[in-house]
């Protein structure tokens, strides 16, 4: 299968590895688009794509410059969106109901999310979604060996409104434990800081998914502490409490299941490693590109024709 393959090139997420695993499993033409490419994307294909060439055009791009362009994006055939972000259509933001509105403009085009529960709201609007989760960069990610002097710390933002949830538990749990809250540099920086963690802290509060700092804590050794996401997400993932990694649903069962673990350290030592080898088996980043290869492998729906205004449209999008 011949795919392009449009990703963003600014872009805070170090996902080379990502890509690469993607393109390993199929013959992949791999662009990076800046903003202006991205904000312009009928120039673009005008001008440096032969949509001939291609089985399926694969795009994952800034959510928000795609909705500016719905018209012009609905002319390209046997398109594919991967989107990481898609829980926001359901959860209080700007981008609430946003996703749904943009993908009923796009018959005939699949979306490859990264939620379970994300996926099934999709399916039941009537949407080809096909689940395949985040995972974690399996070349820069793994556990040093090194002494966890950092007994229970979380590394990331807390600063957009999508992680409201994340900031009031974080700080809810300062107020009553001994909590790093940190940022660090992608690479060499962000492994050496997990690797320093015992207890990771998860606060994926009202996301509905588990983001990709999961699978990155547990390869890296730490002992998952995460919020629950209903059931259905852990079930999806393999996720088993208490097995490889630790559900809590408020501070306090956060709290007595770490009494727990700090009282039975060969159990909290078995959990980490459980959760290692499961990110390791099914979430590296090879893992995961191989599983959207397969997402998109499948005939598309057969996309419905085009208005004679909607024809209009596309035709000058096209010749500019």
């Amino acid at each position: 299968m011949n795919v392009l393959f449009l990703v963003q090139r600014e872009q805070r997420a170090i996902l080379d590895r990502f890509y690469e695993g993607i393109a390993d499993s199929c013959q992949c033409d791999l662009r990076w688009l800046d903003k202006a490419e991205q904000a312009d994307l009928r120039r673009y294909f005008r001008d440096q794509v032969d949509l001939s060439r291609y089985d399926r055009i694969l795009f994952f791009l800034r959510f928000k410059q795609e909705i500016k362009q719905v018209a012009f994006i609905r002319s390209i055939p046997n398109l594919v969106i991967l989107e990481h972000d898609a829980y926001q259509n359901y959860i209080p933001c700007k981008y609430t109901g946003k996703f749904s509105e943009h993908y009923r403009k796009l018959p005939g085009s699949r979306v490859i999310s990264s939620g379970a529960e994300v996926t099934r709201r999709l399916r039941e609007e009537g949407f080809d979604a096909v689940f395949v989760p985040k995972g974690y960069d399996q070349a820069l990610l793994r556990d040093l060996g090194l002494e966890r002097d950092i007994e229970l710390a979380f590394v990331g933002s807390t600063k957009s409104v999508a992680y409201s949830g994340r900031k009031a538990l974080l700080d809810e749990l300062g107020r009553v434990e001994n909590l790093t809250v940190t940022r660090t540099k992608s690479g060499e920086e962000y492994l050496n800081t997990l690797n320093r963690i015992r207890f990771f802290v998860s606060a994926d509060v009202g996301m509905g998914e588990y983001m990709i700092k999961n699978f990155e804590a547990m390869a890296c050794g730490c002992v998952l502490l995460a919020y629950w996401q209903g059931g259905a997400e852990e079930q999806a993932l393999g996720f088993e409490d208490m097995g490889n990694l630790v559900l809590y649903r408020d501070v306090a069962e956060l709290q007595q299941k770490l009494q727990i673990l700090r009282g039975d350290p060969q159990l909290a030592q078995r959990i980490a490693r459980a959760g290692q080898q499961l990110v390791t088996e099914r979430y590296s980043f090879a893992a995961v590109g191989r599983s959207v290869v397969e997402a998109m492998t499948p005939p598309l729906a057969a996309q419905p024709p085009l208005t004679t205004a909607e024809r209009i449209r596309a035709r000058w999008s096209w010749l500019g």
